[in-house]
């Protein structure tokens, strides 16, 4: 298993971003349902940005989450597609996103959530923090220092 790091700066990240794979568990949560769960993970290090955790699809649980129209460019990335979160009465929107056609195939054929849509993400069973704002999709663990894109008047750091 690699260790988790003691600390890590996301001004020490790349630019273009990096991209990890980790064996640490990775778990997301909401309304009691565990909708994802991986120890087959991918993390994508950008400048500025906490990290986002890229899951298997196979290790995502299809069955609470419908297709989205919404679609986003990343120059890094390629073009990405959403699906919204349904769990009885409950939608929200543009919950999870993957990119079908990546730049780079080590995120081919999975899947990353905004943790602030849904009620916990664990990393290595630590509840991890979004990454403020609505547009970026970073977890914040105890061990990444900011300061971190995304809040009120970062979005053109």
């Amino acid at each position: 298993m690699k260790l988790l790091p003691e600390q890590e700066s996301v001004w020490d990240y790349p630019r273009p971003p990096a991209i990890e794979s980790i064996d640490w568990p990775l778990k997301v949560e909401h309304a009691g349902h565990v909708l994802a769960e991986t120890t087959a993970g991918v993390r994508v290090l950008e400048t500025s940005h906490p990290p986002c955790f890229y899951f298997p699809e196979a290790d995502v649980d299809f069955r609470y989450l419908e297709p989205s129209q919404t679609r986003t460019f990343c120059e890094w990335k390629g073009q990405a597609r959403y699906w919204h979160l349904r769990i009885g009465d409950q939608l929200i929107h543009d919950v999870c996103w993957a990119y079908p056609d990546p730049t780079d195939a080590r995120l081919s054929a999975r899947v990353s959530f905004y943790a602030g849509r849904v009620e916990a993400c664990y990393v290595a069973g630590e509840r991890i923090r979004p990454q403020e704002g609505d547009f970026y999709g970073g977890w914040i663990t105890s061990w990444v220092k900011g300061p971190f894109k995304g809040g009120p008047g970062t979005r053109g750091w």
